[in-house]
């Protein structure tokens, strides 16, 4: 019995498959037309790229295989956010959700299984840290979404479980497939990665000037109740934070987005709103507020109403843009602080 090849071709960039062909003695320019057939005609045999050369396909078809995920469930909220379920190799699962709207549909993608920085409010980081999803793993949470729609996925977001920049390598290079042009073709403002605040990653990143938009999850501008809420904070606070996404964004030219989740009697009073409007100063922004949802693994509270225009009344009143998001898939559990890596 043949044993299965060891490497999946969803695993690699164009430009690695391009050195991969050279390796082979074939030009270059084949990786694209292998991107074509995978991403865009979605031919999962390599027999089947009839403008490669046979001697390449029969190459690839001993050392590469196709990867697929299981999609064990399928949930449709009344709002009609959908919640996937998708069964990964070695038994896990992970939950990836799409978000329709008029113009767009966005799909929310997990980075990893489970997640090691257990924010006090997000269910993600309930059941710990497991591993970090392969490129393919991220990557099929798109191809599998998209091929059961009608009308296509349009926007990705990385703030499903697990936090991206701590899945480094892998997250970049599925950037770097979803926005390619020979496939997918995204486009950079399409994608968006989000991050609790890894400094040294962000740094890395305005090193490598690759033009990814970045969602940073802050909560909280003031250090004692971030790390509350966020154990990276006793890492990188929130002046070291600020000063790297100064550098980022001066770099990249895209404004960073904030990501605040209001929670009743914590981080909504006066001085909160204070000190965030102090925070985003300075730097091109965009901030979205986001009412907590309430879940069982936290004593966290949604705010009342008056608490919230309480809060967005200051931040107007210090010319503090921002948008107030309205809850969605909250009622299949799949709304922000929601997502969960299972054991199956």
């Amino acid at each position: 019995m043949k044993n299965s090849p060891p490497f999946d071709i969803k695993d690699f960039t164009r430009s690695e498959l391009a050195v991969i062909c050279k390796e082979q003695k074939a030009p270059a320019f084949h990786a694209g037309q292998i991107f074509e057939w995978i991403y865009k005609k979605g031919v999962t045999d390599f027999r089947e790229m009839s403008n490669i050369p046979k001697t390449l396909a029969s190459y690839l078809e001993d050392k590469y295989y196709f990867s697929l995920l299981k999609t064990l469930k399928r949930e449709k909220s009344k709002d009609l956010t959908e919640k996937f379920l998708f069964g990964l190799s070695d038994g896990s699962a992970i939950e990836t959700v799409l978000i329709p709207e008029e113009r767009r549909r966005t799909l929310c993608v997990s980075s990893q299984a489970g997640c090691k920085f257990a924010c006090s409010f997000c269910a993600s980081g309930a059941d710990g840290f497991i591993r970090n999803l392969s490129t393919s793993e991220i990557v099929n949470q798109f191809l599998s979404v998209n091929g059961l729609l009608e009308e296509k996925v349009t926007n990705v977001v990385f703030m499903g479980v697990g936090e991206p920049l701590d899945n480094f390598e892998n997250v970049l290079k599925a950037v770097d497939i979803l926005r390619d042009e020979k496939g997918i073709n995204l486009g950079k403002r399409k994608v968006v990665v989000s991050t609790c605040g890894i400094v040294p990653a962000i740094r890395r990143l305005t090193e490598l000037h690759l033009g990814i938009r970045l969602s940073v999850s802050l909560h909280s501008a003031d250090d004692g109740k971030r790390l509350r809420l966020m154990s990276v904070n006793k890492l990188y606070n929130t002046a070291s934070l600020i000063r790297a996404l100064k550098e980022y964004v001066s770099k990249e030219g895209f404004p960073v987005t904030f990501e605040y989740v209001l929670i009743k009697g914590f981080n909504t009073n006066p001085d909160d709103a204070r000190k965030l409007s102090m925070f985003v100063r300075g730097v091109p922004y965009k901030l979205n507020l986001i009412p907590y949802n309430a879940n069982p693994f936290f004593e966290w509270q949604t705010p009342s109403k008056r608490e919230i225009q309480e809060f967005t009344g200051i931040l107007r009143e210090k010319k503090v843009f921002y948008t107030l998001r309205r809850r969605r898939g909250d009622d299949i559990s799949a709304a922000c602080g929601m997502l969960r890596f299972r054991a199956v």
